[in-house]
């Protein structure tokens, strides 16, 4: 589609700065949630006849969503990836769950909340995963709010405590030829500074945009695996209840799904399953 050039909106972002409106990148993101022109254009006329000086980003996102929500549940729902991948709280346990069934989908064997022993003391690690020769802990950076990043301070611990553990993986069997590395992943983003320890202390970072190939969300994408808490036709409280029992993401819900068992009615079960179906479409 064309680029937009449209009248310029001051907004407010997340950490409270200004800047300007940026119809272009709302419809990148439309395009990405599978919209057609005609669908786009609908929502963008939407959100500009709601535009305000000074109206948070956030009420944008929102006024898109609702939108393209009545044009077609599952684009919505596809739109919705980011704020989806956020509410897989409020603790991050769902959302570790999460990441290690993307790892399986690219072939990785996984353990979720090993205690592994170090050479000082015993840590809890949140995914450890292996493939071929590669070993890896895998510490995961949950943040539910709008904003914020991880800084500095987080590689820094996580490669501390890789280390503590490496010197025992050391004395495993098998272990002393095969590749060792202490991973981070993060649904928000990295301070450059976070990156800059990162890559020069060998760990691998993932977050929402880093790196630019093997970044959260092209993983996603990639693999199809979108988080349930993206789907429109359920309610929170039958998201959590899913998310309780170890159902993360879209393909584990499918006609052999105990519905009921998650307090959902069966008049409302082919509507989920339409909904589940046609995102998957949207790849």
């Amino acid at each position: 589609m064309q680029q937009l050039n449209k009248h310029i909106t001051y907004i407010t972002k997340a950490n409270g700065e200004t800047e300007p409106f940026d119809y272009n990148k709302l419809q990148n993101s439309l395009e990405k949630s599978g919209a057609n022109r005609d669908q786009i254009e609908k929502v963008i006329q939407y959100v500009e006849d709601e535009l305000k000086p000074g109206i948070r980003a956030r009420e944008i996102y929102k006024k898109a969503f609702s939108k393209l929500k009545r044009i077609s549940p599952a684009m919505a729902a596809k739109y919705k990836l980011k704020q989806g991948i956020k509410e897989l709280g409020p603790s991050g346990y769902p959302f570790e769950k999460y990441v290690a069934e993307i790892l399986k989908h690219q072939g990785y064997e996984v353990i979720v909340g090993q205690i592994e022993k170090g050479k000082c003391v015993s840590h809890e690690i949140d995914i450890i995963a292996q493939r071929d020769d590669h070993h890896f802990m895998i510490e995961c950076k949950f943040h539910s709010s709008d904003g914020r990043k991880c800084d500095v301070k987080t590689p820094l611990y996580v490669n501390a405590r890789f280390h503590d553990i490496e010197k025992m993986w050391r004395r495993k069997p098998g272990h002393n030829v095969k590749f060792h590395q202490a991973w981070l992943v993060t649904n928000t983003r990295l301070t450059l500074d976070a990156i800059k320890y990162g890559e020069c202390a060998g760990m691998h970072l993932i977050s929402w945009d880093y790196p630019k190939q093997g970044s959260l969300k092209q993983r996603i994408e990639i693999s199809g695996l979108y988080p349930i808490t993206c789907l429109t036709s359920l309610t929170r409280k039958e998201k959590q209840e899913l998310l309780k029992n170890g159902i993360v993401h879209c393909k584990q819900i499918n006609t052999g799904t105990n519905f009921s068992s998650y307090g959902i009615k069966p008049g409302r079960i082919n509507r989920i399953l339409k909904e589940v179906e046609q995102l998957l479409v949207f790849r």
